[in-house]
């Protein structure tokens, strides 16, 4: 079985839905990063000399393969990454090897057969 790994940086008002968004689309669970900071192209407003920038999450998700693309797609649309800036990117890594996830590999398997 060969995965993905999905970093997906995000709103913290928004991490709940990513993360539901993903087990929508056939994510076996995730890891949340909590008090991340970012900046886009413009650089963060300030207010007497304090920066002003919302709070992010970083979620990671470790997905197979097969399911990699959708799952993406649907956090990004939940996410609304591309239609409003600031709101949050998610990038997918290719995993060369992974370990601790044996118990989740029958599900996986039967997940898979189903999509394809």
């Amino acid at each position: 079985m060969h995965f993905k790994l999905i970093v997906a940086f995000v709103e913290d008002t928004k991490t709940d839905e990513i993360m539901q968004a993903a087990r929508e689309a056939g994510a076996t669970g995730c890891t949340v990063i909590t008090n991340a900071r970012g900046e886009g192209i413009k650089e963060s407003k300030t207010f007497f000399g304090l920066t002003l920038t919302t709070q992010r999450d970083v979620v990671l998700l470790l997905v197979e393969q097969h399911l990699s693309r959708d799952i993406l797609e649907h956090i990004g649309d939940v996410g609304e990454f591309d239609k409003k800036p600031g709101t949050g990117i998610a990038v997918l890594i290719d995993v060369e090897d992974a370990v601790g996830v044996v118990h989740q590999a029958q599900e996986l398997v039967d997940l898979v057969e189903e999509n394809l």
